[in-house]
C-alpha cells in the first residue's frame, strides 16, 4: 500500500495556526488538526514526523511571512533610511491585516512556549536560520542609517523593530488602533534622533571587528 500523503501541507498549517491562535498551542494535536482539515492521523505523521514537528512548520512559515514583509516594507518606503525603519516597525499591525493567524502564533506565542524541547534536529535549525534573518535586517538598517553595524547600533534598531512594537502594539493588543500606530511611529523617529553611544574597544568582539 502507498504511505498516506498530505496533498495540501498548507490547508494543515493553516488549521494548526487557528487552533493555536484560538485556544493556545495546547489546543493544537494531530487529532484535533485531523478532525479540522478531514485528513488522517496517519497522513499527518507522514507528513509531519509528530505534533512537534507540525507546530515547528506553522510557526516556520508564520516567521518566513513576517520577515518577508518586514523586508517589504523597509524596501519600498523609499530612500530615507529613518522612513525604511519606521515601516519596518510597523510589521506586526501589517501582518496582522494579512495574515491574522499567523500573527497571532508568532507574535504573541513566544517560540520556546509553543515548540518545546521535542523539535526536529533539521527543523530547529531552520527555525534558527528565519532568526537569524531578522539579525541581519536590524544589521542592514543600521548600515544604512549610521554607516555601522556594531552591537550598540544593531541594539538601537532592536528597540525600534522589537521592543517598541511590542509594548505599543502587541501587549496592549492594539495592532489596528492608528493612534498606537502613530504612537509608535513617533517613538521610533525619537529613537533614531539620538545616534547609538560611541563603539569603544571593549565592546567589539573578535568576529565583529573582523566586519567593521
Amino acid at each position: 500500500m502507498p504511505r498516506p500523503r498530505v496533498h495540501d501541507p498548507d490547508v494543515v498549517l493553516d488549521a494548526a495556526e487557528a487552533l493555536a491562535a484560538r485556544s493556545g498551542p495546547s489546543a493544537v494535536t494531530v487529532r484535533a488538526v485531523a478532525t479540522a482539515t478531514g485528513m488522517s492521523n496517519g497522513a499527518l505523521y507522514h507528513t509531519f514526523g509528530s505534533r512537534a514537528g507540525l507546530l515547528g512548520r506553522a510557526w516556520l512559515r508564520g516567521a518566513h511571512r513576517f520577515l518577508e514583509l518586514q523586508r517589504e516594507l523597509a524596501d519600498t518606503a523609499g530612500s530615507d533610511p529613518v522612513e525604511a525603519i519606521v515601516a519596518a516597525a510597523e510589521a506586526p499591525s501589517v501582518f496582522a491585516e494579512r495574515f491574522p493567524a499567523s500573527a497571532r502564533l508568532v507574535l504573541t506565542v513566544s517560540r520556546d512556549e509553543l515548540l518545546g524541547a521535542e523539535l526536529p534536529a533539521e527543523l530547529a535549525a531552520q527555525i534558527a536560520a528565519t532568526e537569524r534573518q531578522l539579525v541581519d535586517l536590524l544589521i542592514g538598517l543600521a548600515v544604512r542609517r549610521w554607516g555601522r553595524r556594531d552591537r550598540r547600533a544593531v541594539e538601537v534598531l532592536t528597540t525600534c523593530l522589537v521592543d517598541l512594537p511590542t509594548a505599543l502594539l502587541l501587549r496592549r493588543d492594539r495592532w489596528a488602533d492608528p493612534l498606537a500606530r502613530r504612537q509608535l511611529r513617533a517613538a521610533v523617529r525619537a529613537v533614531l534622533s539620538i545616534p547609538p553611544p560611541a563603539v569603544t574597544s571593549a565592546d567589539i568582539t573578535p568576529s565583529e571587528r573582523e566586519n567593521l
